[in-house]
């Protein structure tokens, strides 16, 4: 048990049977009134935010969240099966726990991972990752007057928007977190 007094930013939670981490608390004290905690928690397996406001000093359960590093090394239907590199023990994660972080990975990836109980509960990925473009239309000269893009398709099997001039092979550079175009790699 931790005191919502001692909460700090990254602070796993288990709060109602879910796993919630602190994104940001504040301590407020009104001018009538306790002094309260007013949180905002991301659901760690869906991703949700939800904001919520707990009485200053009131007893909240944290959960042990272990993080370690895990090589990725093939699918299996929807599973992820993914092998640690000291062990060579291998897990498999459900598609739920990899979330969207699984269109960017490929074979021999390594990935942060989060485990709860034993359990693959989510994913790190590197902010940007190098990936190879299989699949784009061809961009046409004189189209450069505005930042026009066209659609391309990633060597995982993502679609993300790139600029007229990337072709077919080429390698870019894209941001893991929003699916953008950086630049080239």
């Amino acid at each position: 048990m931790v005191s919502t007094n001692n909460l700090k930013n990254g602070m796993t939670l288990l709060l109602d049977g879910k796993l919630q981490q602190v994104v940001d608390w504040n301590h407020h004290k009104p001018g009538k009134g306790g002094a309260v905690v007013r949180t905002k928690l991301k659901e760690v397996e869906t991703g949700k935010i939800v904001d919520r406001t707990f009485r200053a000093g009131e007893d909240v359960e944290q959960a042990i969240v272990t993080r370690t590093t895990l090589q990725f090394l093939y699918r299996e239907g929807s599973d992820f099966v993914l092998m640690d590199t000291e062990t060579y023990d291998q897990s498999i994660a459900p598609a739920e726990a990899i979330g969207e972080a699984a269109d960017y990975l490929l074979e021999g990836d390594e990935l942060g991972v989060q485990l709860y109980e034993g359990r693959i509960v989510g994913v790190e990925l590197p902010a940007s990752k190098e990936l190879e473009i299989t699949q784009t239309d061809p961009g046409f000269a004189g189209n450069t007057a505005t930042s026009a893009t066209k659609p391309a398709t990633l060597e995982t099997g993502k679609e993300i928007q790139v600029p007229l001039f990337i072709e077919p092979g080429e390698k870019v550079k894209v941001d893991t977190r929003t699916g953008s175009y950086i630049s080239r790699a």
